[in-house]
């Protein structure tokens, strides 16, 4: 039976180090992830019996809704610890039987796979010449499962109905909306570590039926772009598959943001790409606007933070930033941002000192000479303007804010290119 293969000790143990890992935020109960393991150690005995005999009942998860970049929200379910613990302890046994079988051209949520590679594979097919991309959305993937389609296929390989019963009862789970439970009748909300998995299995239907087809595609979760070689094949191919995922997988292709256009026109995964022969991948126009949206949040004039609090906060954030977007095959980008962050900077220094004495003696106190500190310190030019000033880019130049402990974007960048 697969579930004592899910109740194994071992694979409980990497469940349990997996989740905690995870972190993540409380469910329904209010019970927070560190509180998890002495919970197990308290309760699994009776729970255990529970599971065994399809008598447990998963708790309601909590919607969250997140801001979603382009308008309108993503809709999260966060289960409680307990019922994350056990979806996970599922999801690796049945990762272990069914991604083995998942197409090569799917790179969402799989191990030892990542979006990195779907760009790259991305970029392969159009310097082939498929320089027309059939851009497939589905809407509201996630809420829009099919449950009985799904189960219909899980039980084609699950034999053990105990198991069957228990995902059941997780795509049933209730929903709680400021404290009263709605029925879930379709969907796999997002937040549970099951809910990936589901959707692969789900959507590799359409992987195999792209692939008899002869089809050069990359999907990526409900990411689903399809390369070829001329506006008229893109056409009849969007028409073909559409009724396919409508018809065939119950779902819903979003028409207003599925397209069938130059892939340089299109974005995938926060990235884009040239037009060149050869094809270079580029940071997406909306991940950079959207990048720039939080750096200005880090450094508004409103914010009552210190400069090490910001900094510490950038360093964070573009860290993280860089390590993703570093596939990108264009470092003018990131010299130019980073140049862009230290104006911002340099703006919330020149406000911060606030009097002209005091900006006088500041700038005196960097070097600059007091003729032109005493210029610039009483100039009633504006705090953005100044902050591109000559006198501003020398008293602040690039290694006070390395002495101030700010990581340079450009470094990173180049020390990701380098290592990969």
């Amino acid at each position: 039976m697969l579930m004592e293969q899910i109740l194994s000790r071992e694979n409980l143990i990497r469940a349990l180090n997996r989740v905690v890992q995870n972190k993540g935020s409380h469910g329904v109960d209010g019970m927070p992830v560190q509180n998890l393991r002495a919970h197990v150690i308290e309760h699994w005995d009776t729970m255990k019996v529970e599971l065994l005999s399809g008598t447990y009942q998963p708790q309601p998860v909590r919607r969250v809704e997140i801001p979603k970049p382009d308008g309108g929200v993503r809709l999260l379910g966060i289960p409680t610890v307990m019922d994350r613990f056990i979806q996970q302890a599922i999801a690796q046994v049945l990762s272990s039987i069914y991604d083995p079988t998942f197409s090569d051209h799917s790179y969402g949520f799989r191990p030892n796979r990542n979006a990195h590679e779907a760009v790259k594979k991305a970029k392969g097919y159009i310097a082939e010449g498929n320089r027309w991309v059939v851009d497939i959305d589905l809407e509201k993937f996630f809420d829009r499962v099919n449950h009985d389609k799904l189960m219909g296929l899980l039980a084609k390989r699950i034999e053990d109905k105990c198991l069957l019963k228990l995902i059941h009862k997780y795509l049933k789970t209730g929903i709680m909306i400021n404290g009263v439970v709605t029925d879930n009748e379709e969907g796999t909300p997002q937040g549970g570590p099951l809910s990936p998995l589901l959707s692969n299995i789900v959507l590799d239907e359409l992987d195999k039926e792209l692939e008899k087809r002869g089809h050069q595609f990359v999907r990526y979760a409900d990411d689903c772009n399809i390369y070829v070689k001329t506006p008229k094949a893109g056409n009849r191919v969007m028409r073909s598959e559409t009724s396919y995922i409508e018809g065939k997988l119950k779902l819903k292709v979003n028409g207003n943001k599925s397209a069938v256009d130059r892939p340089w026109r299109r974005k995938f995964l926060g990235f884009s790409f040239t037009k060149h022969r050869e094809p270079k991948v580029r940071i997406a126009k909306a991940s950079v606007n959207r990048m720039k949206d939080k750096i200005r949040d880090i450094t508004s004039r409103k914010r009552p933070y210190s400069m090490e609090v910001r900094i510490q906060k950038l360093n964070q954030y573009l860290m993280g930033w860089c390590g993703y977007f570093a596939l990108a095959d264009t470092p003018s980008v990131f010299k130019t941002l980073e140049s862009w962050i230290r104006r911002r900077l340099r703006m919330c220094v020149w406000k911060s000192w606030k009097k002209p004495s005091t900006k006088v003696r500041k700038l005196t106190g960097l070097g600059i000479p007091k003729g032109k500190a005493h210029e610039w310190g009483n100039s009633r030019k504006g705090y953005w303007r100044i902050s591109k000033s000559p006198i501003l880019h020398k008293a602040l130049g690039n290694s006070y804010w390395s002495s101030q402990g700010l990581k340079s974007l450009v470094s990173r960048y180049e020390t990701l290119r380098h290592t990969s």
